[in-house]
């Protein structure tokens, strides 16, 4: 939990191409995350009513995978985790909020926060073997990258905070086949 699946450049899956997945539950049972850079135009006020007094940066839904696109997602950091019942802490003040709240009652409370339709999964095994298969990067996840203003860049981003052979991958093309 807490760690970042960066999908490699030949990775395969259009589902997944230059995805930053920050990784939530990773088991027995399966695996669960939330794609943190693909941003949507559906502005959170119409497909949240009411909780677009809690969105920053970016106040428009972001698509968390292609599972169960129609289940809602929220990524928030909070100043005090421990002030917001309900709140599920994912890396320090970075974490998961329930929707049974009402978002007038953690308005004052919420740094910034990130809604997402969907979310990405894997059944038993499946993530296992796809890092088997050197499919994607495991990295450290920083609390801020859920909130970086522009998801496109993301990908870009952490490749080339790695300062090692990893960065060099962040520039590389598209399709290669192009150079």
């Amino acid at each position: 939990m807490g760690r970042l699946l960066v999908a490699k450049p030949m990775l395969g899956d259009p589902n997944f191409e230059r995805s930053v997945i920050l990784m939530l539950q990773h088991n027995a049972d399966g695996a669960l995350g939330l794609v943190l850079n693909r941003p949507t135009e559906v502005l959170v006020a119409d497909a949240l009513p009411g909780w677009e007094v809690i969105a920053t940066d970016s106040p428009v839904l972001h698509i968390g995978g292609p599972v169960e696109e129609q289940s809602g997602w929220c990524l928030a950091r909070i100043e005090d985790p421990g002030s917001v019942l309900g709140f599920v802490p994912v890396i320090g003040s970075l974490g998961l909020l329930n929707f049974d709240l009402e978002p007038g009652d953690v308005t004052g409370l919420i740094h910034t926060a990130r809604f997402y339709a969907g979310y990405s999964g894997w059944g038993p095994g499946q993530l296992d073997h796809e890092l088997a298969l050197a499919a994607w990067f495991v990295l450290d996840a920083e609390p801020d990258d859920p909130f970086c203003p522009d998801g496109a860049t993301l990908w870009t981003r952490i490749l080339s905070r790695q300062g090692n052979d990893i960065a060099r991958l962040a520039h590389f093309p598209i399709d290669p086949s192009l150079n």
